[in-house]
């Protein structure tokens, strides 16, 4: 164990120097996407980029631009036309394998999750099956928020809940309030009960109001996924800094994981089940 963790400290010494040690750890985020990242840099992603920033000792730079169309070819993919280099070297959250990156091996899996408001009715709710069975009358008080293009419409028509959905649009048109504090209007405005989102974004609901909100993990079902692996990405054909950065999460993988606990990310295997 002893001759592992001294060629791990050697090995993140060697990184610091071929990263350069005068260099910045530059990373391409968007700045109102909580809970994952926030020109505040209070989301779980910025502090994870602090974390493998410290290992580096270097300071987190960050070039802002929206996480929509577009976000790569105006981030990673960007020169600066004054200096000739790339705005930003590393996103923290990419689908593992997203084909317009490179990137490392996944750092977390999480699912789609089942948000239930607390006090609103459905507090005995604690299991996704539930709703199937529920008496007609209590079925029509569910008011359940889907967003297009995702696998949860999927899942309520398939279970005989669409009736029961409420459609948003996957991307808000306001780039300063992004999908989780659209849900929190919502929720507030009781306009919603509950809402079928991807896992880290309803994390941030549990986060900022725990005792308010349950998050029901879901579990992929035949032709229907729930489950993803996330990863971080450089450039294609950077090499090097992919595999200095991998071997960066490896060695603060428990630290890593500890972070996205405390901002309630709901974390799962490979098949599914959480952790």
């Amino acid at each position: 164990m002893k001759r592992i963790l001294c060629a791990t400290v050697m090995m993140l010494a060697l990184d610091a120097g071929a990263w350069g040690a005068e260099e910045r750890f530059r990373v391409c985020a968007d700045p109102a996407n909580p809970p994952l990242s926030t020109r505040n840099q209070d989301g779980f992603e910025n502090r994870i980029a602090r974390l493998l920033a410290d290992e580096l000792k270097q300071q987190v730079e960050y070039t802002w631009f929206p996480q929509r169309i577009g976000f790569l070819r105006n981030t990673l993919k960007k020169k600066d036309p004054k200096t000739g280099q790339y705005r930003c070297d590393v996103v923290m959250g990419v689908p593992a394998g997203y084909e317009l990156a490179a990137t490392t091996r996944p750092y977390y899996r999480s699912t789609y999750v089942l948000v239930v408001r607390k006090g609103a009715g459905f507090d005995d709710i604690h299991r996704p099956e539930q709703l199937f069975d529920l008496p007609e009358e209590r079925k029509r008080r569910l008011k359940i928020a889907m967003f297009d293009r995702t696998p949860g419409v999927t899942w309520l028509l398939r279970h005989q809940l669409l009736r029961q959905g409420r459609t948003y649009q996957s991307m808000t048109g306001d780039p300063s309030v992004n999908t989780a504090m659209r849900l929190e209007q919502e929720f507030e405005a009781g306009r919603i009960n509950m809402a079928v989102v991807w896992g880290p974004i309803g994390a941030y609901l549990a986060w900022k109001h725990p005792r308010d909100y349950e998050l029901i993990p879901l579990k992929s079902e035949k032709g229907i996924r729930f489950d993803y692996a996330i990863a971080m990405a450089v450039r294609r054909g950077d090499t090097e800094r992919r595999q200095q950065l991998q071997r960066l999460i490896d060695a603060k993988h428990d630290e890593i994981l500890a972070v996205l606990r405390e901002y309630r990310v709901p974390l799962v295997d490979r098949n599914g089940d959480p952790l």
